[in-house]
């Protein structure tokens, strides 16, 4: 991680040269020469090219040995066989910083990786920032800085943008011009050789200029330090991200694009969400929710009200605000009063509060007056549909009129196109968010309150479990030395005792009379279960038996479920099978899973057992470390948690137990970075205790 006054020679230069500037107005080092003059930027430009003179009315020079002064931002756009040598030489001018435009390394293959790869060597020897390359430039609007290739500059504001699209960011800044949003920061960070996204998350955390930090990712280099970053960073400031590539094809277009390797879509919501990370699936959401926190004050809580002169809208409104977890308000008794002296006879003065359609400005300001003094109500949402009566711009001055005597956010809904268009204008151009229909409004509303809860919810707990470490490592590392990618499972089950998981009286037993006696000694009832290392799910080969009562049916389930597993799986090895006591009668079964991912290490994940997570999806991941926050969430998020609470007259389980069990393998997983996957399944879990009734390690 660097400094954050490292970054000041990139993001406010006093001297820039260009390495590549040209007189041709077709090349690339002719556009970003006249972007920077364009803008305005007050500093010296030194434009950089052996063939030229003068460039756009600048002193051109033939080499970086040949400069007047030491640059602060040193800007490369040569062709990919010259750009070390220009780092080089730029090294030895003594600049602060450099960013590279020219594309053609690591996303082109390994010929590309290494030239990259030499390139930080470059940076780290010389003790410069390095940013690209593959980078359309970077925009600092408070210095009149447009170091980019990019046509438009955006307006002026507080929101800062960074991603490793160059051409996602030139759609973005000419969508922002459009629609007159205002940022601070634009950075492009091509392949990251240098400057990564959590850099330049810390650099805009700490920017006075910044209010707002959305990103667009495609990877994470290093997903620990990211989410360390985000973590403070959030804690001031809302940091709002779109994340691509997280399924198959979109990986595949990830690499081809930066070379990067992206990560499972699990583990980045759950580093999101660790991390504070408003996390959102598309880039309409992106500028709906910056625009609301970019403009507004942060909610002090979650109750809504909504003014409306239509009711269907009104009850689209209150769908969109239970879907996002947030609440209608009821209006004070005073609210009520004062609603029924202004409003007609026929008006619903509840919420959604239905002002009828033939309302005007009038109306609108006497109910927002009325509603914005009731402190049953943290944020207000004026809609407005183009009825004959409706007065758009009268409306909209009324809504900003009350809005500059409110502390409360307040959105807006003007639904329609050219009617409304005016006034929708009037209250973006006043910081009001006006949304064409109700539910990005909502989406955006529920944001802010989220990232209010985040910034006040309680310091993390932290919870070390006790083990024996020793014995666990023995058990792993006589794995890994025999090259064993899977532990046995009564090496699975030591490991489970290790960790002090609560785990059935359990026995391996070779033969069928074996089995007999390890019942006789467990006490009947007992289960009965394959042991092969070639086979990971036993339930479709009906390779358990459970509630064995006799020695008879121990010996009978023993032949037949070895005969069974040799006929369907002729190269598996069988060791023979566990026998089991039985556990709980009525528990229900849970799955606790362990998995490394690529960027962010390992991984936590909770569901039910069976179709729930393997068909339905409703499986909830977190990163390890736990804290016990997170563990109490992942039990009470997937949607199956009404059957853990209990149904028709069941007693709700242990969840402290269940919860244990969670943060007991988080630690195994912070323990043990080899530990590559770990599934205890089932779970077995009732009102009174939890038990592990079967369990697999992969370690490698």
């Amino acid at each position: 991680m660097q400094s954050v006054d490292r970054f000041e020679p990139l993001f406010r230069p006093q001297s820039i040269a260009v390495v590549g500037a040209s007189r041709k107005k077709h090349k690339l080092g002719h556009v970003l020469t006249a972007n920077i003059i364009g803008a305005g930027y007050r500093g010296k430009l030194l434009p950089v090219n052996p063939e030229a003179e003068e460039i756009l009315g600048l002193t051109a020079y033939r080499s970086c040995a040949d400069l007047p002064e030491q640059p602060d931002l040193g800007i490369v756009i040569v062709p990919r066989e010259h750009v070390i040598r220009a780092l080089e030489d730029l090294g030895k001018a003594g600049a602060g910083a450099v960013l590279v435009i020219t594309a053609g390394f690591r996303e082109t293959g390994r010929e590309g990786f290494e030239l990259e790869e030499k390139m930080s060597r470059i940076a780290t020897r010389w003790g410069f920032v390095l940013m690209g390359p593959n980078s359309l430039g970077l925009i600092n609007t408070s210095q009149n800085l447009n170091a980019s290739i990019a046509g438009q500059v955006p307006p002026k504001g507080n929101i800062g943008f960074f991603s490793q699209s160059g051409a996602l960011c030139s759609a973005i800044l000419d969508w922002s011009t459009g629609e007159n949003l205002g940022f601070s920061k634009f950075l492009s960070l091509g392949n990251k050789a240098g400057i990564s996204e959590a850099d330049a998350l810390e650099a805009m955390g700490d920017d006075p200029d910044t209010s707002v930090i959305i990103g667009y990712l495609e990877s994470v280099d290093n997903g620990r330090e990211f989410m360390r970053v985000a973590q403070r960073v959030t804690e001031k400031k809302p940091v709002i991200m779109i994340k691509a590539g997280t399924t198959q094809a979109g990986a595949r277009a990830t690499s081809s694009h930066t070379g990067s390797v992206s990560g499972s879509l699990e583990a980045c919501r759950a580093a999101f969400s660790q991390s504070g990370i408003i996390q959102v699936d598309d880039i309409e959401s992106l500028f709906d929710i910056a625009r609301a926190f970019s403009c507004q004050p942060l909610p002090e809580g979650h109750s809504l009200t909504v003014v409306t002169n239509s009711g269907g809208p009104g009850i689209l409104a209150a769908d969109a605000c239970e879907q996002a977890g947030l609440h209608l308000a009821t209006p004070a008794s005073e609210t009520v009063e004062a609603l029924r002296k202004s409003l007609p006879a026929y008006a619903s003065l509840y919420n959604p509060i239905d002002i009828i359609g033939d309302a005007g400005a009038d109306r609108y300001r006497a109910t927002l007056e009325a509603v914005a003094k009731d402190n049953m109500t943290d944020s207000i949402m004026v809609m407005l549909t183009p009825t004959a009566s409706a007065q758009i711009p009268e409306t909209a001055q009324a809504v900003i009129d009350v809005a500059k005597t409110s502390d409360k956010p307040m959105f807006a809904c003007f639904m329609g196109d050219q009617r409304v268009s005016p006034g929708r204008d009037m209250l973006l151009n006043a910081g009001i968010p006006c949304y064409a229909y109700p539910e990005p409004a909502v989406r955006a509303l529920a944001a802010m309150v989220r990232h209010k809860r985040w910034r006040n919810r309680p310091w993390p707990v932290e919870v070390c479990f006790r083990r024996d470490k020793g014995k666990a490592e023995k058990l792993v590392n006589r794995a890994m030395k025999i090259h064993l990618p899977e532990l046995p499972q009564p090496q699975a089950f030591e490991m489970a005792m290790a960790y002090e998981l609560p785990v059935p009286e359990t026995k391996l037993a070779r033969t069928s009379e074996q089995a007999v006696k390890a019942a006789k000694k467990i006490g009947y009832p007992v289960a009965l279960k394959i042991v092969s290392p070639h086979i990971k799910h036993r339930s479709g080969l009906d390779a358990v038996v459970l509630d064995l009562q006799t020695p008879q049916e121990v010996r009978t389930a023993f032949r037949e479920i070895t005969n069974r597993v040799m006929c369907l799986r002729p190269g598996a090895y069988i060791s023979g099978c566990l026998v089991q006591s039985m556990g709980p009668a009525h528990a229900r079964e849970v799955k606790i899973r362990l998995r490394q991912d690529s960027q962010f290490g390992p991984m936590v994940g909770f569901s039910m057992a069976g179709p729930a997570a393997d068909i339905l999806g409703d499986e909830v991941w977190r990163l390890a470390p736990l804290t016990l926050q997170d563990a109490q969430e992942m039990v009470r998020e997937i949607r199956s948690y009404p059957l853990l609470r209990g149904v028709r007259g069941q007693a709700p389980v242990n969840f402290g137990a269940l919860e244990d069990m969670v943060m007991t393998v988080s630690q195994m997983a912070d323990d043990f970075p080899n530990i590559r996957d770990a599934e205890l399944n089932p779970v077995l879990i009732d009102e009174h205790e939890a038990l592990v009734a079967d369990l697999r390690l992969t370690v490698g």
